[in-house]
Parts: C-alpha cells; sequence; structure tokens
C-alpha cells in the first residue's frame, strides 16, 4: 500500500485494491436501455478526471498501463472501455518528504515516470500541458496525461520551483496534503501552524496565478481555502473533494458556504469516489479504524503494509459490517452541489489508484458509464454531463490561462 493511502482517512475501510470494473447489470428493459444510452454517450463526450495516483502506484510496483492490468484502477483499456479521455497524473509527495527532504526530486522522479508512460505508448498517451492539447488529443484519438502535483511540498522553499514544474508541464498544485508545510495548513491536522496561509504561501498563490497553474484547495484547513478565495486573481479547484453536508464534522470536505463561495468566483469541486467521503457511517467507520491501525503499527513498529496491520482491518469488518458507499452517492454529492451553485460548478476527481476502497458501481476507470447512467436516471440532459464531465474544469482551466496570459 502506497504512503498516501495511509494518510487517506478514506481508504481505510479496506486495505486491498479491487480494480474490478464490473458495470452493474441492468435489471430491466429501461434499465437496459439507459445503461446503452450511457455507453453510448461516455464513448461521445470529453470525460476529465482531475486526480489519479498513477504515478505513487506504479514508482512502488512498476506495471504497463498501456495494456489491461491485473492491479489498480487504471490503465489504457479500462479507460478506454469506460470513456475516460483525460486523467491529470497526481504527483504525490508525503508529508514525510517535508522533514527528510527530497520533495522536489521525487515529484521530479514521479513526472520522468508519466512521460515514460507516454514514450512507452505514443499512439495510446499524450502529455497535456493545456485545454488545447487536452481537445487535440480528443480530436485525434489519444488519452491524454495533465499533470497535477500533490502537495505543494514540492516546491520546498523556492518560489522559482513553479516555473521549473510548470515548464516541465504542472497545472495544478495541490497546496497541502496530510500535515501543515511550508505553505498553509493541512484539514488533516488539529494544530494550526499559520492559521491559514503562510507568508510565503500568499507568494505561492500570486505566482500560480502568473504562470497559470490552478490553485488546488482540496486538503487545506477552511481558514487557509477563505484566505485563498480572496487572494486568487484566477478560479481555483478542489480536484478531489466531496460535500461536508453528508459529512458532518469532517473538515477534509467542502461545507456549503465554502462550495458557495468557490462557485461565486468561478471555480469547481470535483467529487471525489473515496467512501467515507461520500457518506457519514462510512466516515464514522474509519475514523474509529484510524487509532487502531496507529496504535498496532507503533506498538509493532511494522509499517502499513504489514499483514498484522491487514489482519486488525479484517478483525474490525468482523465486527463492523463494513459502510461502504454506491454511485448513487456520488450522484447525491453532484446534485447537491448543482442545487447550490448550478450546473456549472461540479466535475470528476475520483481518486483512483489513491483510494482502496470504492464506490459500488464505480469500482474502477471502466465504470464512469454507470455514472452517467444514474445522472441520467435522474433526469440530467446530456449538455449538463458533458459539463459535469469534463467541460465544467477544462471551462476554469481555460480561465486560469487567460488571466496568466494577461499578466505576463
Amino acid at each position: 500500500m502506497n504512503l498516501k493511502s495511509i494518510v487517506f482517512a478514506a481508504i481505510l475501510p479496506t486495505m486491498i485494491l479491487t480494480g474490478c470494473g464490473q458495470q452493474t447489470a441492468p435489471s430491466t428493459p429501461i434499465e437496459k436501455d439507459l445503461q446503452a444510452e450511457a455507453a453510448s454517450l461516455a464513448q461521445e463526450i470529453l470525460i476529465v478526471d482531475t486526480h489519479i495516483d498513477v504515478p505513487y502506484r506504479l514508482n512502488e510496483t512498476p506495471d504497463d498501463v498501456s495494456v489491461r492490468t491485473e492491479g489498480g484502477h487504471f490503465d489504457y483499456v479500462r479507460a478506454t472501455e469506460g470513456g475516460l479521455n483525460a486523467a491529470f497524473m497526481s504527483i504525490y509527495i508525503p508529508a514525510s518528504f517535508q522533514e527528510e527532504g527530497g520533495a522536489r526530486a521525487l515529484a521530479d522522479e514521479l513526472i520522468d515516470l508519466v512521460e515514460g508512460i507516454v514514450a512507452h505508448a505514443p499512439d495510446k498517451f499524450a502529455i497535456a500541458r493545456s485545454v488545447a492539447d487536452v481537445r487535440a488529443s480528443f480530436d485525434r484519438g489519444v488519452f491524454a496525461l495533465p499533470l497535477g502535483i500533490e502537495n505543494g511540498a514540492a516546491i520546498e522553499d523556492d518560489l522559482g520551483a513553479l516555473q521549473h514544474f510548470y515548464d516541465r508541464g504542472v497545472r495544478y498544485v495541490t497546496l497541502t496534503h496530510s500535515e501543515a508545510n511550508l505553505i498553509c495548513d493541512s484539514s488533516y491536522q488539529e494544530e494550526r501552524r499559520w492559521n491559514g496561509l503562510s507568508p510565503f504561501g500568499r507568494e505561492v498563490v500570486a505566482e500560480m496565478n502568473r504562470l497559470g497553474i490552478m490553485v488546488d484547495i482540496s486538503h487545506v484547513t477552511d481558514d487557509t481555502f477563505f484566505q485563498v478565495i480572496e487572494i486568487s486573481k484566477a478560479p481555483v479547484i478542489a480536484s478531489h473533494s466531496c460535500c461536508r453536508h453528508f459529512t458532518p464534522g469532517f473538515e477534509r470536505n467542502m461545507t456549503d458556504e465554502m462550495i458557495t463561495l468557490l462557485g461565486e468566483k468561478g471555480g469547481v469541486i470535483q467529487i471525489a469516489f473515496a467512501p467515507s467521503f461520500l457518506n457519514e457511517a462510512a466516515q464514522k467507520q474509519s475514523m474509529e479504524l484510524w487509532p487502531i491501525i496507529q496504535k498496532y503499527a507503533k506498538e509493532n513498529n511494522v509499517g502499513w503494509d504489514d499483514p498484522g496491520v491487514k489482519e486488525q482491518v479484517a478483525l474490525y469488518y468482523q465486527e463492523h459490517p463494513k459502510a461502504g458507499a454506491s454511485v448513487s452517492d456520488v450522484a447525491d454529492h453532484i446534485e447537491h452541489v448543482i442545487e447550490l451553485v448550478g450546473i456549472d460548478h461540479v466535475g470528476l476527481g475520483s481518486d483512483f489508484d489513491g483510494i482502496s476502497d470504492t464506490p459500488t458501481g464505480l469500482e474502477d476507470v471502466a465504470a464512469y458509464p454507470n455514472l452517467i447512467a444514474e445522472l441520467l436516471r435522474r433526469g440530467h440532459n446530456e449538455q449538463e454531463i458533458r459539463k459535469i464531465c469534463g467541460e465544467n474544469v477544462l471551462r476554469v482551466w481555460t480561465e486560469v490561462e487567460r488571466i496568466a496570459a494577461e499578466s505576463s
């Protein structure tokens, strides 16, 4: 299990990647027609997922994602089956690198890995540095791989590193991850180091605006969010977050007030698929399991991939039937955002390969048609589904590009 899976409370319900990719079997003629319509629509529209953790997965367990893989949630074959056209490759930097050093070097290593995927299968993959690149790849039938750094610790204490990463193709930076860094505070920590953005963090936001790098507020504290919204000249994104309305008290998700302000400022929230982000029961279980795993690992001086840790998880679920989540939960979050701010401010940021439990019906990248079918079932039309599946985040990215161009 990768280090990201450790720090994400969302992943605790299971320690095994599913990657099954089986779509829910329609049981009636109407359902069959709906699923067929969804499958067809998925192949016609441009689908963009803003957060998939392929680089860190492959860095730990090398594999060839240009063909069907047995592990993980993503590969080219399943992505093609599901109609996915572009996926931001998460350049994930564990918080441990903030103290140990080497965060920037790891980011470069993971970017090299993504470039290696493209070099290995240039007929299937292409790096995307702009919205135009994404659309051009779509027109050519090539899978687009834009880049997003998860954890601004990668820039270390050097503002100039943002230019370096921009030149390498990075088009969003998640300001922090599981712990406060030099930029801002993390929603996963009770301690507030900066009470929002640090002075350096304010410079980082301004420089990202200047360069044309989207500011990603997933993982940050509420105070950090409000300060970013206040100072950013460009709309911001939440690359993989959900609505706190369904998980009261879980700061990692966004409140109605935050979502409303995000929308008013032209931004977009990309709904994540982690079960404990999606409903209160799954969130409660993950919070109960977290200290059990921490205690066992510390007392036995073992890593989080130790068989004993997995046994602790299994024992917990013998006594506590897993709450889980479904494709319907994801649709509930999408509709809640629409009720708050309209159809133009919500999209998809699955966190595939960064979570080890997935909603029923959304097991891997082959399953996007199941979500489209659910949206059709709820009365959403093709234009609305196009926005949710990709056009909304591309609109925000375009605006970020425009503001950067005007400031140069």
